[in-house]
């Protein structure tokens, strides 16, 4: 076999910065995306970009456009909302095993109510990026609690899309607060060990986000 040419971390760290670029729609859909331009703005060298801009291809993030080049897909609400489904399943399973043993998991407890804590303390002044990271901090804590690694493991590749569709609401001040009110919710019942509220609240809460983001986005597309 050919050895693999080795990739510094600076090609992950390039990957993450795009993603975060196309999540908070600095790059918006539709968008070229240039490899020599990326290049220049992020002071690297092609390689990493070459990297990265292939592996967000392959996560369906960007399509091909033109010789060589990409552009930024559109989110599709039919599909985001038959994430949620998926992920409401795994969420509440995940829930529902966290809450069975959260009283054995000390150190899973306390990131968990940190997660929370950190989630709560945002206001309106805090940047959509962050938002984004706090969530996806909070339910990674259910997934660790949980103490079965094949949830997260299985997750894991969904996530840069749900980010994005996570832009789509979380943009929207009424639901900032709301959607930590349905966090607390769900952290409740899993510290105080009610597997069965906490399976029902996550359901709840994923398809609750799906159906908004889907709204929003069908909403967005008229509007276009």
């Amino acid at each position: 076999m050919i050895p693999l040419e080795p990739l510094p971390n600076l090609a992950d760290q390039v990957y993450e910065r795009i993603l975060e670029a196309i999540t908070d729609r600095i790059l918006p859909p539709g968008q070229r995306v240039r490899q020599n331009e990326l290049a220049d703005k992020l002071g690297v060298s092609r390689q990493p970009v070459s990297h990265a801009l292939h592996i967000l291809h392959r996560q369906g993030l960007l399509a091909e456009s033109g010789r060589r080049g990409f552009e930024v897909t559109q989110l599709d609400p039919q599909r985001i909302r038959q994430l949620y489904e998926v992920r409401g399943a795994m969420d509440a399973l995940a829930a529902k095993l966290a809450a069975e043993r959260s009283r054995l998991d000390a150190a899973g407890r306390e990131c968990l109510e940190a997660a929370l804590r950190e989630g709560r303390a945002a206001d309106s002044k805090t940047p959509l990026g962050r938002l984004i990271a706090r969530d996806v901090d909070f339910h990674s804590a259910i997934y660790r609690l949980a103490g079965n690694p094949v949830i997260e493991e299985m997750i894991a590749p969904q996530w840069p899309h749900m980010r994005r569709s996570m832009a789509t609401v979380l943009a929207e001040l009424d639901y900032r607060e709301s959607a930590w009110t349905e966090h607390a919710e769900i952290a409740a019942h899993i510290l105080s060990g009610h597997a069965e509220a906490a399976e029902a609240s996550a359901m709840a809460h994923a398809l609750n986000a799906g159906r908004m983001t889907e709204e929003r986005l069908k909403a967005t597309l008229e509007a276009a």
